[in-house]
């Protein structure tokens, strides 16, 4: 059983010995935790919180858990049953709550789940916040109301198509262009929530057929759910059999957008955000944010367009926060995780697909045409396991100080620029060990920049 807490949330695989996994005693103490912080920084003495869930198995379990804990300390419950990370950060806001959980464990296996924390702007709590509400919960002294005081419960299934009409009505995108392009488009929606938004979305774009796989929301994941070339074969499949224009594949919450060609190849999910960065640029000049691990296609097109690259640390909270400072007009995620501001600070799949297709109609080019249009780069993610009574800190310095006439980055970990190639290196914060990401025009280059610094890395270690 794992059960790991963290400033962005609360996450485990059900069930075992309380403190092991993620059991009913931890989802009540948890969100007990996060009620006492939500209360405590609330201006009004009435408090309500958000909840949605995907769709996997434990979920209403989970969800209840939640929502009797929230009530049994005084905090009025928005339940959006089966929905989408997305559409609660925007219910939050729509409904003027003073929070949101959203009950997913996002890409991870059906055994897994977690509860994702937000504030009063539908958005993540950042690292001070998360700190506070672990504390809370470690001391375990909560109040919890007496019975005029318990909080109430209401339903809400109107936000699906309320997330749907805000897309419909975002800057940029372009209805009678997609209309008019005539789209067939297939979707892998993994058995979760997608499938109860996805085919909606796209036929009220305009997409003429919307062929779909796997979207019963009934949680039973037919592959690993982490929308990752490997397990979107399904799907290559269904474009090519479909003659599709395009395929779009989410993970269980759908923050996360995987684009298929109509080739059956993947679009690559780091240039997700490239493809709807360029169009938005195209029309939108300005800055743009994604993390120091996603792909530096971002920097080439954005300084193609005139504005300004900025590389946050990873997380989506540290994108959100340079997005904001920058000004930025579209940012976001290597992992296929578009955040648009002109409708909310979030990864959101549904914004992704809108802008994507707008794009494409606009452009005429087919989808893999279209992926030709732009630099081509390669992430290699290694590792390397180091034995526990290691400074990894002193590690990353020493690399730091080796490569100290590159440009140098130390706001997460260690990134380390070389021309066109770069390699970041990040420790974890649950196991000693290093992640080394390295990109580069083509994969044997890249797999040869990680190498270099593995071997810097076991040079220090046997102190050569």
């Amino acid at each position: 059983m794992t059960l790991i807490t963290s400033i962005s949330g609360i996450r485990g695989t059900i069930g075992g010995l309380p403190g092991d996994g993620l059991t009913p005693q931890d989802i009540v103490r948890f969100v007990s935790a996060y009620a006492m912080f939500i209360k405590k920084w609330a201006a009004s003495e009435r408090v309500s919180v958000v909840i949605g869930r995907d769709a996997r198995t434990s979920g209403l379990m989970v969800s209840q858990l939640v929502s009797g804990a929230l009530m049994g300390m005084g905090v009025d419950v928005t339940d959006l049953g089966l929905s989408t990370t997305p559409t609660v950060e925007i219910a939050v806001t729509g409904l003027k709550a003073n929070g949101g959980i959203i009950i997913t464990a996002s890409h991870n296996p059906g055994n897994w789940n977690a509860l994702k924390l937000l504030n009063e702007q539908g958005e993540f709590l950042d690292a001070a916040e998360g700190s506070e509400i672990l504390a809370i919960a470690d001391e375990g002294d909560f109040n919890f109301s007496e019975v005029k005081k318990l909080g109430l419960y209401h339903a809400d299934n109107t936000y699906i198509e309320k997330h749907i009409e805000l897309v419909l009505n975002m800057p940029l995108v372009d209805l009678n262009a997609i209309k008019a392009a005539s789209f067939i488009v297939s979707i892998d929606c993994v058995n979760s929530t997608g499938g109860l938004i996805l085919p909606g979305l796209l036929k009220a774009l305009g997409v003429k057929t919307v062929v779909e796989i796997h979207s019963t929301p009934d949680g039973l994941f037919p592959h690993n759910p982490e929308p990752l070339p490997e397990n979107l074969l399904d799907l290559s499949e269904a474009v090519v059999a479909a003659r599709a224009h395009v395929g779009f594949a989410v993970d269980p919450d759908v923050d996360r957008l995987a684009i298929i060609c109509e080739v059956g190849t993947m679009f690559g999910e780091e240039y997700t955000l490239v493809a709807v960065s360029d169009y938005v640029l195209k029309n939108n000049p300005g800055n743009t944010v994604s993390n120091l691990s996603s792909t530096r296609a971002l920097r080439d097109v954005t300084e193609k367009a005139g504005g300004s690259y900025s590389a946050s640390a990873v997380g989506e909270v540290n994108v959100v926060a340079m997005m904001k400072a920058t000004h930025a007009v579209i940012g976001g995620e290597g992992n296929g995780g578009v955040i648009y501001p002109p409708i909310h600070y979030g990864r959101d799949s549904l914004a992704g697909i809108a802008l994507f297709l707008s794009h494409l109609a606009k452009t005429g080019l087919t989808c893999s045409a279209l992926r030709s249009t732009y630099p081509s780069y390669t992430i290699s993610k290694n590792k390397i396991t180091l034995d526990p009574e290691m400074d990894v800190d002193n590690i990353l310095k020493v690399i730091s100080e080796k490569y100290k006439d590159q440009p140098v980055n130390t706001v997460d970990g260690v990134k380390i620029e070389f021309g066109n190639e770069w390699v970041h290196l990040r420790k974890s914060n649950t196991e000693p060990i290093i992640r080394i990401y390295s990109e580069s025009d083509a994969p044997a280059k890249a797999d040869m920049l990680a190498n270099k610094i593995i071997d810097d890395i076991r040079d220090i270690i046997h102190g050569r």
